[in-house]
């Protein structure tokens, strides 16, 4: 038997009964489940776990298109599996296109749910890990200093330490110094890789 992949899948919908048998499906193939009666619930209950989500798209007070922009709003990058009833099909197409992965008709196949939501949960993985090696990315671009940061700003544009030191009215040598000192810190191997790491970080910081 497949180890289940991690994370959390978290079900959103006010039907009680349909949350309790989705919740049953999937903990009885080992996937770790947390359920919410409604949009504010989840919001209310949320302590930020990676998953992805089961939502309905039809909810009273809050509706899982209006949860969905919410999310969206606040940097909460959950893989999303719409889930929509015969006349929500437009709705759910509308939550397609502002982001969800994926959305199923009820009533839907179990075994086409368990593996929509287990490349949901996969998906999610790689966004912690992109989202640790930013934060480890930002964290080293921080430690630099300002003059370390205006080398690597020239540098990844791909000047010459000649043109640098013109640049910033200082000897080559020390923006040979500088230079070096900005790949330690950044943990760079080769000019491509610090390119590279420079894309994900806003430069104007």
């Amino acid at each position: 038997m497949k180890t289940p992949p991690d994370g959390t899948v978290f079900i959103v919908d006010d039907d009680d009964d349909f949350r309790a048998s989705m919740q049953w499906l999937l903990e009885s193939d080992g996937l770790r489940v947390t359920s919410f009666n409604s949009a504010q619930a989840f919001l209310d209950g949320f302590d930020g776990s990676p998953g992805c989500m089961l939502l309905d798209v039809r909810m009273p007070d809050i509706s899982g298109l209006a949860l969905q922009q919410m999310l969206q709003e606040q940097g909460i990058a959950l893989p999303i599996i719409v889930l929509s009833g015969h006349g929500d099909i437009p709705m759910a197409v509308t939550a397609i296109k502002n982001g969800a992965m994926d959305f199923l008709e009820k009533p839907f196949d179990d075994a086409l749910l368990l593996h929509r939501v287990k490349l949901g949960l996969r998906h999610a993985g790689e966004l912690q890990q992109h989202r640790q090696e930013q934060e480890q990315t930002r964290s080293r671009y921080d430690s630099l200093s300002r003059r370390e940061k205006e080398v690597m700003a020239l540098v990844v544009t791909g000047r010459a330490n000649r043109e640098i030191a013109e640049d910033l009215g200082i000897s080559p040598k020390t923006v040979e110094v500088h230079r070096s000192r900005v790949m330690a810190k950044m943990q760079a191997q080769s000019l491509p890789e610090l390119v590279t790491l420079a894309a994900t970080l806003d430069m104007s910081t």
